[in-house]
């Protein structure tokens, strides 16, 4: 196995066992704005995040102006946005100036500070201030920044969207020649919030992953709304969940839209909680608090009339009912005490133990 089966980002266990590692994708809802960035920090934190995110890029280093000036053909989510493409990428880059403070701001709060990096030098500033790298899924191609990426040593979360099997393949091996470990998201890259989404994220692809690396670290980069996607990925075994954050969808930019905010963000940790707590761990067991309806919802054996010891025991001497007391004979055993001897008097509605029944050999 080339890949670890859990890992740790900022001192937290990843793994299938372990609780969901939630990531706020404040990505540009900064909007340009320090404060705003540091102050997102504390509410993604106050809301349940265990990390930050950022999105390192400059217009320049992502997109071509000329090519999305002349593009013949959809612009997809982009299509409404207000100025051309490489103006709002241009507005809403992160300032690196901002990663020191950033970081300690993180710290200060008590999550980790992350960022999905875009080039080769924010690669390289970053290395050693985020205790993970996210890859966003526009790179699952670009092999010669997954190589540089891995060859840091930090985790490396790959989202998957718009991508086939074989696009996850190539890059989930170009990392794994240089890093162990690894995080496969399952994803799906339309940003509208638009409801018909949810027929598109595809969740079982988790299951795919599973089989073609059993025992890899997996996880869900959502773009719907709400957190019914993200709960259908937890129970699938997604134990990164990276959605976006912001403190009002009502403003303008090209993320607030579809974003969670500090309330929505909080329901769907505390959801996500619950069922880990109901997933358990696939042993079937009787658990700790039914044991009382083991007694008050079984049948057990009870006569349906008075019988005197000595009596020879027919099976229309006896009745399926509840409750039954620990030591009662359940109705799956009737067979092994017909044609016993009853040891003792017992009255109508007596349950029968197996003490009360003499077996005798054919």
């Amino acid at each position: 196995m080339r890949y670890d089966t859990s890992f740790t980002i900022g001192g937290r266990e990843i793994g299938p066992d372990r609780p969901t590692y939630f990531i706020a994708d404040i990505a540009s809802n900064h909007d340009g704005d320090l404060e705003r960035a540091r102050a997102l920090i504390w509410q993604a934190r106050d809301a349940g995040a265990d990390a930050a995110k950022f999105q390192h890029f400059l217009a320049e280093k992502i997109v071509s102006d000329y090519g999305f000036r002349n593009l013949d053909g959809p612009l997809g989510h982009q299509s409404s946005w207000d100025k051309p493409v490489f103006e709002i990428y241009k507005h809403y880059e992160f300032d690196r100036d901002w990663n020191a403070v950033l970081a300690d701001e993180a710290a200060k709060a008590g999550i980790d500070f992350m960022t999905t990096p875009y080039d080769a030098e924010a690669i390289d500033a970053l290395r050693d201030a985020v205790p993970a790298f996210k890859v966003g899924s526009g790179d699952i191609t670009w092999t010669e920044s997954l190589v540089r990426i891995a060859r840091c040593g930090k985790p490396v979360l790959l989202a998957t969207g718009a991508s086939t099997m074989e696009d996850v393949e190539r890059a989930v091996e170009a990392i794994l020649d240089h890093n162990r470990q690894i995080c496969i998201m399952q994803c799906n890259t339309n940003y509208t919030g638009d409801a018909a989404n949810f027929g598109y994220q595809n969740l079982r692809v988790l299951q795919g992953f599973a089989l073609r690396w059993p025992g890899a670290v997996l996880g869900f980069s959502d773009h719907t709304s709400g957190h019914a996607a993200v709960l259908g990925a937890v129970a699938l075994g997604a134990r990164v969940v990276e959605k976006h954050f912001t403190d009002d969808n009502g403003r303008s930019g090209p993320d607030h839209g579809f974003a969670m905010n500090p309330e929505t963000w909080a329901e769907m940790v505390a959801r996500c909680r619950e069922l880990e707590a109901a997933l358990g761990d696939g042993i079937k067991r009787i658990e700790d608090n039914e044991r009382d309806t083991i007694v008050v919802q079984r049948r057990c054996l009870r006569l349906k009339r008075d019988l005197k010891a000595g009596a020879i025991i027919a099976g229309d001497d006896l009745e399926a009912l509840r409750p039954a007391p620990p030591g009662a004979i359940p109705p799956w055993d009737e067979g092994s005490i017909l044609g016993g001897v009853l040891c003792r008097d017992k009255v109508a509605g007596d349950a029968l133990n197996y003490d009360d029944v003499r077996v005798t050999d054919a």
